[in-house]
């Protein structure tokens, strides 16, 4: 029997080096005997509830499908159909929704929030997402994406450039990374670098880290560049989000300066700051990153809330 070292996922915090190599090392399983038509009966009567505050595509499918994969059940809401919007706290939405299934994914616009719905849930519960804080689902779909073109993690040279600020993928996705040794350049506006605390924690490690705000000259140094957008919803001066939105944009001209084998990604949705024009490159992954979720969210569902793994 297998399971994680934490009853919850709701941050990356949560995850030692053994636990990530084990979601690893199951999603690759998943992705080499994957069917569309024939689901893997680890979760046979098991059901899932999600509960999305905030708009999802990509998150809230993978883990729709990965659920139904697993031969499990799905039950949805949005915050705008729950009894959020009547008043009801967090801590008690999650022990409502733990009498209707085994396991809880939710997201939510206020930071800690999902933490709050733990709290009062009696079944293990997944942060998909909250606020500016963390998505680590999200990392741990891109750490496998990563690996599954490098191989090896250990002495890559990470950039991650956009909007490093407000942006709960990088901040997820920079603390899983830092626990395979890699080395990071932020590439950002001054206005919309990463968090200093975080900073502080990877100089804590002997992380190698550089900040610039000069993705062409940084470019041909990188290992693996992922892109962010800038994140409207994070603005309540939309002139300054309309300045910033496109300040770095990844195109013909830019990837020529990329080493070959360098591997591009986003967490989507794009706005502007990756040209289409490129999705035919081989090193452009953001749809495999897509793909690759489901086999994630697979790992995790079935580690967190299966009985003989």
């Amino acid at each position: 029997m297998q399971h994680l070292s934490h009853p919850h996922l709701l941050s990356v915090k949560d995850l030692n080096r053994l636990d990530l190599d084990l979601i690893l090392r199951r999603a690759k399983d998943f992705s080499e005997n994957f069917s569309p038509k024939t689901p893997v009966e680890l979760l046979h009567g098991r059901v899932m509830a999600t509960l999305f505050a905030e708009p999802s595509t990509r998150t809230r499918l993978s883990f729709e499908r990965a659920m139904l994969a697993l031969d499990g059940q799905v039950l949805s809401i949005t915050g705008a159909d729950s009894s959020l919007t009547k008043g009801e706290t967090l801590e008690d939405t999650g022990r409502v929704l733990s009498q209707f299934a085994d396991v809880i994914v939710a997201r939510h616009p206020e930071h800690g929030s999902i933490q709050r719905i733990a709290q009062g849930a009696t079944v293990p519960v997944i942060n998909a997402g909250d606020g500016i804080g963390e998505h680590p689902s999200q990392a741990i779909q891109d750490l496998y994406t990563i690996k599954a073109h490098h191989s090896n993690l250990e002495g890559l040279v990470v950039g991650i450039v956009g909007d490093l600020k407000h942006g709960r993928t990088v901040h997820s996705l920079t603390q899983v990374l830092a626990q395979y040794r890699v080395s990071f350049v932020f590439i950002s506006h001054p206005s919309l670098q990463m968090p200093r605390s975080l900073i502080a924690e990877l100089e804590a490690q002997k992380i190698a880290v550089q900040e610039t705000d000069d993705l062409r000259q940084a470019a041909a140094s990188l290992d693996a560049l992922y892109v962010t957008r800038v994140q409207r919803e994070r603005f309540s001066d939309i002139e300054t989000y309309e300045d910033l939105k496109l300040a770095y944009q990844v195109d013909i001209n830019l990837i020529k300066l990329l080493k070959p084998s360098c591997s591009i990604l986003h967490p989507l949705p794009r706005v502007g700051e990756i040209d289409p024009a490129i999705d035919g490159d081989k090193r452009a992954l953001y749809f495999e990153q897509v793909r690759n979720g489901i086999f994630v969210r697979m790992a995790l569902l079935a580690l967190l809330c299966g009985d003989n793994l």
